[in-house]
């Protein structure tokens, strides 16, 4: 595949490149034409070596400038970062101890603040007073902090399920040394069952409604799971959480019905359970969360992520679709505006109209009357797949991340992460390979590739983050992070406060744990990386 290297130099015109602890030139090349940033002083040229295929671990020398962190050429090199980040979620998990055997020196007590929640006054019914408790246990650690919220666990859990949906021999192949990795179920549905089991906790038996997170009423000091018990509760029901809940188990009733031996009654439960949260939200189609309001109205006060979300549009898509590919029935979308303007947004935790998109295409075709739609739904894929590369090849670190300054936002590298699943996706409608390089170069920029020379994910690479926003990490006494989890990166709006050397948008980054809005993780980080290196293993492979 493309090899690339960025040389940060106006001058130089030469590199070539040795075996480590060599001098003989193995090969040589020129340098490009200088490349610019357009929101950076920064002058680039870029050293392509596309050509040399020799396996093994080499360095990149510039002459009177220096030379690059040792790099192998191999196949399967991005075969670790798949198993690091997909394990990354094991490392996430509640209500259970992770013992030696399976999390080496990571490993920690069970936390057992989660099989006791209380009804907070603003979710209570007749049913389900006030103070009344059950239980909700399982689901992985969300971020940096203790808590536990449907809208985020939504996006994530789907993107898991449609990288084994897309990608099922290799994801089975996988063995993370997990507890379950000999159950006769692929690992990386092992992972997505410890978090679907918990959100199917979170539907209230009685109407449907789906509350929006198990929280805390404040975060947690830096403390490790099993010492964080201040009171959690079940807070709100919300349109999207309701919504969430529906799209992803109407994707695992579709993906789970082919382990009915190993999980009987799964799929079924699934869709019921889909089907009486999309009901919910069709007689309560604008319940938005607002913390304020609540706070305003009710004791105890919330103050955790609110993960509040005032435009339902796409979620209503993204549920509808999942649902009629479930059901095989198209009734769904209809009164349901699926291309509600010519926007196409990469999908995030709020916007998710996308991942409705990507399922109707890739399974419209066993629901009777959407030909027409989906033809268009891939029109607009590739279209946006195209507009993401227009300008690549002027950019200074020749990736398709920082093409817009934008780009820079909380979470960029989750960013990157879906740009690429958006142009593997433009792959699998047209089989045009520049897709597959295209989504390759986000990859390259996750792992070094990009102007603060640090590679994402904790524990690979030659400079990686050492002090993650992650409460785990920092209160476990081990001095590495826990490994494979992918650091927000940088983000210009630096809403932490914390000292950045630089606040340049592609460099705003710094690895320090106060650092929330740069150096943070994320379930809804780690999992497009899970999709993207798994794609490329997949693909490039197949080349």
């Amino acid at each position: 595949s493309q090899k690339i290297a960025v040389v940060i130099a106006e001058k130089a015109t030469e590199f070539y490149i040795t075996k480590v602890d060599s001098e003989t030139k193995l090969f040589t090349g020129k340098l490009s034409n200088v490349k610019s940033s357009s929101y950076s002083s920064r002058k680039t040229r870029i050293a392509d070596f596309s050509a040399f295929k020799s396996v093994g671990e080499f360095v990149v020398h510039v002459s009177q400038l220096g030379s690059s962190f040792p790099f192998e050429i191999k196949a399967k090199v991005h075969d670790p970062i798949v198993k690091a980040s997909l394990k990354g979620f094991y490392f996430q998990r509640f209500s259970t101890a992770l013992t030696q055997n399976y999390a080496e020196v990571w490993s920690r007590p069970a936390s057992s603040s989660h099989e006791k929640i209380i009804i907070h006054p603003s979710a209570a019914t007749n049913k389900r007073p006030a103070g009344t408790i059950i239980s909700s246990p399982r689901g992985w650690i969300d971020a940096g902090d203790y808590n536990k919220y449907i809208v985020n666990s939504g996006i994530t859990t789907s993107t898991l399920l449609s990288a084994y949906e897309d990608f099922p021999e290799y994801y089975q192949t996988l063995n993370l040394n997990i507890p379950e990795s000999k159950n006769n179920i692929p690992d990386i549905l092992d992972e997505v069952l410890w978090n679907l089991r918990w959100m199917l906790t979170m539907q209230d038996p009685d109407d449907g409604g789906v509350y929006h997170k198990c929280t805390n009423a404040n975060f947690d000091p830096m403390v490790m799971p099993h010492q964080a018990n201040t009171p959690r509760y079940m807070v709100q029901k919300s349109t999207a959480a309701a919504l969430n809940l529906a799209a992803v188990a109407a994707q695992a009733s579709r993906v789970f019905q082919t382990f009915n031996k190993q999980l009987p009654g799964l799929a079924d439960s699934c869709k019921n359970v889909a089907i009486k949260a999309w009901t919910w939200a069709q007689k309560n189609p604008s319940v938005v969360y607002d913390q304020n309001k609540m706070n305003q109205q009710f004791d105890p006060d919330v103050t955790t992520g609110a993960y509040g979300d005032g435009n339902l549009t796409d979620e209503f898509i993204w549920a509808a679709a999942e649902l009629a590919i479930a059901t095989h029935d198209a009734s769904y979308l209809k009164g349901i505006n699926v291309q509600p303007d010519e926007n196409n947004p990469i999908p995030s935790w709020n916007q998710v109209r996308l991942l409705g998109y990507y399922t109707l295409i890739k399974h419209g075709k066993d629901v009777a009357g959407i030909d027409a739609l989906i033809e268009a739904l891939k029109k607009r894929i590739l279209q946006k797949a195209d507009d993401l590369v227009i300008s690549i090849e002027h950019q200074p670190y020749q990736t398709v991340m920082g093409t817009s300054v934008k780009d820079f936002e909380w979470g960029s590298n989750a960013v990157a992460a879906n740009q690429s699943i958006l142009l593997l996706k433009a792959y699998r409608i047209n089989l045009n390979e520049k897709y597959i390089g295209y989504a390759l170069s986000n990859l390259d920029y996750i792992l070094g590739r990009n102007a603060t020379g640090y590679s994402f994910v904790t524990g690979y690479g030659d400079q990686t983050p050492m002090h993650i926003h992650h409460r785990p990490s920092e209160a476990d006494g081990i001095k590495e992070p826990v490994p494979g989890l992918l650091a927000g990166g940088p983000n210009p709006g630096m809403q932490d406060k914390c000292t950045y050397a630089s606040s340049l948008p592609d460099e705003a980054f710094v690895d320090d744990v106060c650092s929330y809005a740069s150096n943070e993780i994320a379930i809804n980080w780690n999992a497009p990386l899970v999709y993207l290196s798994g794609a490329i293993e997949v693909l490039l492979n197949k080349k």
